[in-house]
């Protein structure tokens, strides 16, 4: 297969599956807030695409053993448009409850195989810039997708049908692909939840600390979507500031996300991680100061996306780095699950600390990050674990 066009429709589909991201949190974070909802219910919401990804991820990794990548992204593809396309027949707190978190089951299945089938073929000194290429992807749709909000001053249900289109036009470019499976496990043969459960073990005993950085970007990204437009709602920024002010963060990654994964391949993930989470803290703390001024809030989140918005990807390929290849899907599976509670436990805290603690929700953030930053740096390498097995992709 041309390993090519493999990359391009992968990246395509993380690119729309960005923009529904990017799209639903904001979107449906102020049609709540215009209808009276509180931010704490607001931030449980949000968190329901994420409690999705919890409740699917023990069950991914066989089916994608057993099936393979392309049958695990159509089935994805498919629950993420039709949930899409039911947003505007019943405008319900928990019926949308119920449509969020399908679209977090479906989006997990498509970002499990596509990170799996990237880093499984994907050489060391090339991981860290083709996972910055997917990362690229992604922002770029979450840069787009936040400005979709003003379409709601058109009609509330154009934006879940725009995204719901879109999502199938690029859905249909997954049949150019042939299905491959990832390198076989051949310690654990069974192909079971228990089998899983070891591996998830395994995994974390030797990369637990590459789990940290996705858990800080799902907090702080569900945090600025989620959040942010009910803060700034509450502290006088007019809806067409706050949603230029959010895709700010996105559209920084967009700038930093290669030259980083590049940089990373170069001096280590270690390094650039570690640099990354200290400027965060620092940018945060800044924003908390700022909170008042639109430019300066907009500025903060320009430089937070630039530094913190790879911690994802950045978190992928150091865990890649530290796993032998037939580990890799547990290695990612376990990525998507401390993703999932950092955004489920972002939105939440974030809406307790506007309801209760007014003027205290970006040093939330920046605390976060700075845990994380001191847990990178106590952790040591172990060489039980080593990962010499050859890849394919030359990009």
């Amino acid at each position: 297969m041309n390993q090519k066009l493999l990359i391009a429709v992968l990246v395509s589909i993380v690119g729309i599956s960005g923009f529904s991201q990017g799209m639903l949190l904001p979107i449906i974070a102020v049609i709540f807030e215009h209808d009276g909802v509180s931010s704490s219910m607001n931030g449980l919401n949000a968190t329901a695409l994420y409690a999705g990804i919890l409740l699917v991820s023990p069950l991914m990794e066989n089916p994608l053993r057993k099936f393979g990548y392309k049958p695990l992204i159509l089935a994805g593809g498919l629950t993420v448009i039709i949930s899409l396309a039911l947003f505007p027949v019943w405008k319900s707190f928990w019926f949308w409850f119920f449509l969020r978190v399908c679209i977090g089951i479906g989006d997990h299945m498509l970002h499990f195989a596509t990170q799996t089938w990237i880093t499984g073929v994907s050489p060391e000194n090339k991981r860290g810039r083709n996972i910055s290429i997917y990362g690229l992807f992604f922002s770029i749709g979450f840069t787009v997708g936040p400005l979709m909000t003003k379409l709601l001053e058109i009609n509330e249900a154009l934006p879940f049908i725009v995204s719901s289109a879109l999502s199938l036009l690029t859905w249909f470019t997954v049949f150019l692909l042939k299905n491959e499976r990832p390198d076989h496990d051949h310690e654990i043969e069974t192909a079971s939840f228990l089998s899983t459960m070891k591996r998830f073990s395994k995994v974390s005993k030797y990369a637990w600390v590459a789990f940290l950085p996705p858990f800080g970007y799902g907090f702080l990204e569900a945090s600025l979507n989620g959040n942010f437009p009910v803060y700034a709602l509450r502290e006088g920024i007019d809806l067409s500031k706050v949603s230029i002010i959010v895709p700010a963060f996105a559209a920084g990654s967009l700038i930093s996300q290669l030259p980083l994964g590049m940089m990373s391949d170069r001096y280590g993930r270690k390094k650039v991680l570690l640099f990354v989470l200290l400027a965060g803290f620092f940018i945060f703390t800044a924003a908390g100061f700022l909170s008042a001024s639109s430019l300066g809030l907009f500025l903060c989140f320009l430089l937070s996306g630039m530094m913190v918005g790879s911690t994802f990807s950045l978190g992928i390929s150091y865990m890649a780095d530290l796993l032998p290849k037939n580990l890799l899907p547990t290695g990612n599976l376990l990525c998507g699950i401390f993703f999932s509670f950092g955004s489920i436990s972002g939105p939440f805290i974030g809406g307790i600390v506007i309801q209760f603690f007014k003027g205290s929700f970006f040093f939330v953030i920046s605390f976060m990050l700075l845990m994380i930053f001191f847990a990178l740096i106590s952790f040591k390498k172990s060489s039980g674990v080593n990962n010499h097995s050859e890849s394919t992709l030359t990009l």
